[in-house]
């Protein structure tokens, strides 16, 4: 299967892989995190909240991309 999937149109796989993750959250209870992910998020909380940068507007962002394209 995987092999033909370059055969269906993008619009095809897309929503493949849409439904593919919704199965997916469906289950996420069932996802263990360990505890190095636990720590590793922990950090990046820890800095988000300590830095003071609450980040950007996604259109700024895409912008940014953009102009390095």
């Amino acid at each position: 299967m995987i092999n033909n999937l370059h055969t269906l149109p993008i619009v095809e796989r897309i929503k493949l892989v849409e439904d593919l993750w919704d199965s997916i959250a469906v289950d996420r209870a069932t996802i263990k995190v360990t505890d190095e992910q636990k720590a590793e998020l922990d950090q990046r909380l820890n800095a988000y909240e300590s830095d003071g940068i609450k980040g950007r507007l996604a259109s700024e962002a895409i912008a940014d991309i953009r102009k390095q394209l």
